[in-house]
């Protein structure tokens, strides 16, 4: 009885840690570039399911939902939700964008996700400069971002 009072206690620590990331997700590309490009920081774009795909929700769970990737993020992207709900509607607008940036980035399944680095160019068009893409890495956050960091790092 005891063991398994332990047990649980260490579920319910896991789950409220894991559950505690305020994470700042932007859903419309146009608030994020000002925020990218004001604090020269890439753009983390999350390519989801939200409400159907395994992996994302996996991916979710056992990495977006850590501390340790929250603190990552503050420092060194700015997170761009782009999600394809089965069974929740979606704002045309947003749907409209989260297609083209799939079409643009040759997204294919999911998760998906690019860090690229905005570039206004001259006619005041915007650039991606692709900096690299992963999904699911399994290891938990740390190995997760150690991948992701190794893209940020050729910049």
């Amino acid at each position: 009885m005891k063991n398994c009072l332990i047990a649980f206690l260490l579920i319910c620590f896991q789950t409220v840690k894991s559950q505690s990331n305020n994470l700042v997700w932007y859903n419309d590309l146009n608030k994020a570039l000002p925020v990218s490009i004001k604090n020269d920081k890439p753009l983390l774009l999350f390519f989801t399911g939200s409400d159907w795909c395994g992996w994302c929700m996996r991916l979710k769970k056992e990495v977006f939902n850590y501390p340790e990737f929250k603190e990552w993020t503050d420092s060194n992207v700015v997170m761009v939700e782009l999600d394809f709900p089965r069974r929740k509607k979606l704002d045309s607008i947003i749907l409209n964008q989260n297609r083209e940036l799939a079409r643009v980035f040759g997204v294919s399944g999911y998760p998906t996700v690019w860090l690229v680095k905005p570039q206004i160019l001259e006619s005041s068009k915007v650039n991606f400069l692709k900096l690299g893409k992963l999904g699911y890495v399994a290891g938990g956050p740390e190995k997760w971002i150690s991948v992701a960091q190794k893209f940020l790092n050729q910049n």
